[in-house]
């Protein structure tokens, strides 16, 4: 029966204030009203930023062979190992204007300048570029997402924006994992936040697995799996909250995020990362940005084992008095080698919760490919040297192969600079967005 009938693309399963959009099936026509069609995968663009920079030799390959192939990723880029062939590092690329933390995070990606005096980031951002032109394709045109922000820049704008809709203004981004939830799976204020998405549309979900193959039920299955997941653990949240209030003292003695954030920095992390995941496998969303933490973040990593102080201060690793303007003033370190370790562990820190992005995007199929196949995932900072702030050769690696059109498992680069402006380009033309410049550049990087 399944094989009489056909689902658009743009279907959704609804119920009592809640619509969820479903991840490709055997059944859907592609119709090329919604930008697919039998030939050209769905591909969708991620950019993931940190602040701060890395150190120097801190992200290059441990082992390249003489056709530039990688081999073997060095310690602090161990967990991507795994995705070798997935993956592409550059050499020497770096951004025209933009340095610093300030100038840095907020041209990253418009390639523009930012003189610290006057709000203009240059022009509009790469993924609102994107984002307006899948406008009338997907439920959400992008999602800009970023972590809530810990230090004495959180009310800095430019370190807080990396998505700009022109250039004198940035586009709105959320922290709190729920109100992403709820944008992409409820519809209005339905007053129902304590049932489950899944249960208001479970009826319609009845009647559409009736009619499908038992493959396409699998994928559904799977699919609910993973929206229940993020609900259990969104519920687990509140729940610490309630018992937080009702414990005497607890409240008071621990400083608790909303209950809408997680209090484990790396829980709060994985719940975004699995947001973008359901964003693109649902195809709500073919664009997206997650600021990992905003620029010159002084968060404390002290979590992990053997790092202690702030990240910001870190970053200056050649300064261990612990008495510059960096430091907390109550931190310091023996050497220098010491210092550069426990901020080469943040980095290595950041690139495990990169690995499990990739890891789950990887085990979706659709279309034939596996969805990271069909991804875009560009992830690095906008400084090289965090102590030097230095905007040449910065580190940039990216995940994915866009839909079988990038040649991956290899270094990109020579001793000439490559703009990163370039790459940006190359990544609108793969997304089909008609583009023949972007800021200086009118040159996509080759990446085929």
């Amino acid at each position: 029966m399944a094989g009489k009938w056909h689902l658009s693309r743009r279907t959704m399963l609804r119920g009592l204030g809640a619509a969820i959009s479903l991840p490709f099936l055997d059944v859907m026509d592609n119709s090329p009203l919604f930008g697919a069609d039998n030939k050209r995968p769905t591909t969708r663009l991620a950019y993931l930023y940190i602040p701060n920079g890395v150190a120097n030799g801190a992200w290059q390959p441990e082992e390249v062979d003489s056709q530039g192939r990688i081999q073997k990723l060095n310690a602090w880029m161990d967990s991507l190992n795994p995705y070798i062939d997935d993956i592409t590092i550059f050499r020497n690329i770096w951004t025209p204007r933009g340095n610093g933390h300030i100038a840095g995070t907020a041209t990253w990606l418009t390639g523009g300048g930012f003189d610290g005096e006057r709000l203009n980031a240059g022009g509009a951002s790469v993924d609102q570029i994107a984002a307006k032109h899948f406008k009338k394709t997907t439920l959400l045109p992008s999602l800009e997402l970023s972590t809530r922000g810990e230090g004495i820049f959180t009310s800095s704008l430019p370190r807080n924006t990396l998505s700009w809709i022109d250039s004198e203004t940035p586009a709105s981004r959320d922290i709190d994992p729920r109100i992403v939830f709820d944008r992409m799976f409820r519809a209005g204020k339905s007053g129902l936040s304590n049932r489950s998405v899944l249960d208001l549309v479970l009826s319609d979900a009845k009647r559409l697995k009736r009619r499908v193959s038992n493959a396409d039920q699998h994928k559904v299955e799977e699919y609910f799996e993973s929206i229940r997941a993020i609900e259990r653990r969104i519920q687990f949240a509140e729940l610490q909250q309630l018992r937080a209030k009702s414990t005497p003292g607890l409240e008071r003695a621990l400083i608790r995020p909303d209950a809408e954030i997680p209090e484990d920095h790396g829980q709060y992390i994985r719940t975004m990362m699995d947001m973008i995941v359901l964003s693109f496998w649902s195809d709500a969303t073919r664009v997206c940005t997650f600021m990992l933490d905003h620029g010159q973040s002084n968060r404390y990593f002290n979590f992990i084992d053997g790092v202690k102080g702030t990240w910001h201060a870190l970053s200056h690793w050649k300064d261990i008095s612990g008495k510059t303007e960096d430091d907390d003033k109550r931190t310091s370190w023996s050497t220098r080698d010491e210092k550069r370790d426990m901020y080469n562990r943040v980095t290595q820190w950041h690139t495990e919760q990169v690995a499990y992005l990739i890891n789950r995007l990887s085990k979706i199929q659709e279309q034939g490919q596996s969805l990271l196949d069909n991804s875009m995932i560009v992830y690095g900072s906008s400084l090289a040297d965090g102590h030097e702030h230095e905007a040449k050769d910065l580190p940039l690696v990216l995940v994915g192969k866009g839909g079988k059109s990038i040649k991956a498992g290899r270094v990109l680069g020579s001793n000439k600079d490559l703009s990163m402006s370039s790459l940006h380009l190359a990544m609108l033309k793969r997304l089909g967005v008609p583009s023949n410049s972007f800021a200086e550049s009118s040159s996509p990087l080759g990446l085929s």
